[in-house]
């Protein structure tokens, strides 16, 4: 179909349809694109599974088992792992500062 004005209802219809499909298309694109914390989630998964198989290559499939379902656990329940890191730098600045006296 041209780009020129619809000639009869069919036509009508019919450019109705495409421009429908089209921008349907085009939404959907654009949803994806936005939806961030769906793209995160996938890159980390990514990311986990390259991890994984690298921990796999070094060691065995054992442990590369349990990093997985260490870093899946940390991903389900980030709070305490972030406190205890926290903590683990609050102990490490403080034996900086005593040393450094």
């Amino acid at each position: 179909m041209s780009g020129d004005f619809p000639k009869n209802a069919e036509e009508a219809r019919l450019d109705r349809d495409t421009t429908r499909e089209e921008l349907t298309e085009t939404l959907n694109a654009l949803g994806q694109k936005l939806d961030v914390k769906t793209r995160v989630t996938e890159n980390v998964d990514e990311k986990l599974d390259q991890a994984t198989a690298k921990v796999a290559d070094l060691t065995n499939a054992t442990a590369a088992v349990k990093f997985r379902q260490g870093a899946d656990a940390v991903r389900a329940n980030p709070l305490p792992i972030f406190a205890g890191v926290l903590g683990l730098v609050l102990v490490i600045r403080l034996v900086q500062r005593r040393r450094n006296s």
